[in-house]
């Protein structure tokens, strides 16, 4: 059996328009000026609650711990009202993910999204069948990068490290694969904080989600 365990936010869909909609929502409540989508692409990665501060904070300093669990609240409902519908699988996904399937290849996704929102989005664009296993950002006690996740992820498929293959668009994905002995393929077209995802030293970066089905038909 082979696995390929992907990355969601900037690997398979551009998520970054209405994950700045639902902050700026979350800002007009409280009378704030709003952030532009450039900047909330380089604060993905590390889960909404961290995106959050990074952009009250910018544009009004430190979040007062008393207010927040108010904010956050707020925040969660508009994502929930904005999740899947302005955000969109990028090139050549569905058709990878099907290529994949035909070649008995076990689809995972591992993120650091909540699982209310990643499921969202799945279910929005018809694509929660797509998939053999999802690991959200709440499913364990730990997310990337901790390698945990990876770790579980291949135990529940009973494979091994050299039959998997992780496809991610970050630093984060780069060391959450590589603590885990897994082999990382990025994109180059995702969220890196704003850094060149060569910076990563991943062991490939691939223009498509075409080159994936690729990797496996040579294990075979």
């Amino acid at each position: 059996m082979a696995l390929v365990m992907f990355d969601l936010d900037g690997t398979l869909f551009d998520t970054a328009a209405e994950i700045a909609e639902s902050a700026n929502r979350t800002l007009r409540d409280y009378g704030l000026p709003e952030v532009g989508v450039a900047q909330v692409r380089d604060w993905i990665g590390h889960g909404t609650g961290w995106m959050m501060t990074q952009a009250w904070t910018s544009v009004t300093g430190r979040p007062d711990p008393a207010l927040w669990p108010e904010v956050m609240e707020k925040f969660i409902g508009h994502y929930f009202d904005c999740a899947g519908t302005s955000s969109r699988p990028y090139p050549d996904v569905p058709e990878a993910l099907e290529a994949l399937k035909r070649l008995g290849v076990k689809r995972a996704i591992v993120t650091n999204k909540e699982t209310r929102f990643t499921q969202r989005i799945l279910q929005q664009h018809a694509m929660a069948d797509h998939f053999d296993l999802v690991i959200s950002g709440d499913t364990y006690s730990v997310k990337k990068p901790d390698p945990t996740v990876i770790y579980n992820c291949m135990q529940a498929f009973s494979v091994s490290a050299g039959e998997c293959l992780f496809v991610g668009d970050s630093h984060i994905d780069v060391a959450t694969a590589r603590a885990a002995g897994v082999m990382c393929w990025v994109v180059p077209y995702g969220y890196n904080m704003g850094q060149p995802i060569a910076s990563a030293n991943p062991d490939r970066i691939v223009p498509t989600m075409k080159e994936v089905p690729l990797y496996f038909k040579g294990l075979q």
